[in-house]
Formats: structure tokens, C-alpha cells, sequence
């Protein structure tokens, strides 16, 4: 396991504005943002997608935190969020992703209420996504590209659901706190694999953990 690279520096909290020039996103990008916004602030009094941070901290948590991803795989076009709930990042990337050919991104989500809300937003914005309402362990596939997760489960269990698409070929990046380096650890007893831990844009404490060669022990 290798250790953080060398920082980059934590964007400071950041409104709508902020966002656009941190990252150059195009108009057609923040319009699409925007609407997702609306949408999972309506659907959230009614399925509680979200935690009330996930709200406030819109453009300087979770829409930064998923859409630094892009910069550690900037070719990939497939990717899979495991446990998409809300769709951070999921969604995120199907937006930045979308007008790139063959560019697809697959939402596995196992509570049918957020695969509707899910699929809701992609209709919505026309969005290179599929949802999948199933478990990622049992889920049969097609080989993807990254295979991502953002507080879905802790590593020695989260590696189980990723295991059949790195088998096949995906990279793992994922979105973690600052108990990363403690979870891989706990992990290593039941799994081997090379593990990259970076620093994260949006959290000083956060990480982005990049996982390759995963085997069981």
C-alpha cells in the first residue's frame, strides 16, 4: 500500500459560481447540475435519499467529491457506482460523461425507492446511465472500465460487492474518510491487492483509495 500523494490542496467551501471555474464546467454541465439539484431536493422529503449535508454542501462536498474521480481515469467511459443511492457520484459522472462516445455508467442500487429516484434523474437529463435495482455481488455485468463506491459499506465488506467487475478487468477508485488506511488493513486479512491512497479536493481528511489486483487470500 502506497501512501497519499503529495496534496493537493483542499478546495475551500465553495458555491455554485466557485464550482464552475474550480472544475470548467461547461453551462450545459451546470444546467444539468442544477437540475438534479431540484430533483433530489424535492424527492428528499419524500425518500430521504440523503443525509441534510448532502444539501447544504451540494457544490463543495458532493458534487466535488464525485467529479475528481474524472481526473484519476480521464479516458474511461464505463463505470460502475456500487450502491448509488442518491447518486454521489454516479450521477455526477454520467453528467460529465454525457456527449462522450460510448460513455456509460451503471447505477447499482439495491433499495427499489432510490433506483426509481435514480432512474428519474437520468431520464430527466438524458443521461448515459443504467440502473441496475440488484445487489452488485450478484449482478452478471459487462466489464467496466472503474468501479466506484461512496459510503457504501467499510472495505472487508465493500471489496466482496466489487469483486466480480475487478475480476473482470475494472480499476477501483473510491471515495473514503479519514479511516481509510485503517479499513484496508482490517481488509488485507481476507484480501490481497495493490492499494493508492490519494488525497481528496473536497475533504482535507478525506481519501481517494485506487484498488487493483484484488484476489482473496
Amino acid at each position: 500500500m502506497t501512501p497519499p500523494d503529495a496534496a493537493l490542496a483542499p478546495a475551500p467551501t465553495l458555491d455554485r459560481a466557485g464550482f464552475a471555474a474550480l472544475v470548467a464546467a461547461t453551462p450545459e454541465q451546470m444546467a444539468d447540475l442544477d437540475a438534479y439539484l431540484v430533483l433530489l431536493a424535492a424527492r428528499n422529503e419524500q425518500m430521504n435519499l440523503v443525509g441534510p449535508s448532502a444539501l447544504a454542501e451540494f457544490w463543495s462536498r458532493h458534487v466535488l467529491d464525485s467529479v475528481q474521480l474524472l481526473q484519476h481515469m480521464p479516458d474511461a467511459k464505463t463505470w460502475a457506482d456500487v450502491g448509488a443511492g442518491g447518486g454521489f457520484p454516479g450521477i455526477v459522472l454520467a453528467i460529465f460523461l454525457k456527449g462522450v462516445p460510448g460513455a456509460k455508467v451503471h447505477l447499482i442500487e439495491s433499495m427499489t425507492k432510490r433506483c426509481r429516484f435514480l432512474q428519474e434523474v437520468a431520464d430527466a437529463l438524458g443521461l448515459p446511465a443504467v440502473v441496475h435495482n440488484a445487489r452488485a455481488e450478484n449482478l452478471d455485468l459487462s466489464p467496466v472500465e472503474v468501479v466506484t463506491a461512496r459510503a457504501c459499506a467499510p472495505f472487508p465488506r465493500l471489496l466482496g460487492y466489487v469483486a466480480p467487475l475487478m475480476r473482470k478487468g475494472a480499476v477501483g477508485l473510491f471515495l473514503k474518510g479519514s479511516n481509510a488506511a485503517a479499513e484496508l488493513e482490517e481488509a488485507a486479512r481476507q484480501w490481497r491487492f495493490d492499494a493508492r491512497l490519494m488525497e481528496s479536493r473536497s475533504d482535507p481528511s478525506g481519501r481517494i483509495v485506487r484498488l487493483e489486483k484484488l484476489s482473496r487470500v
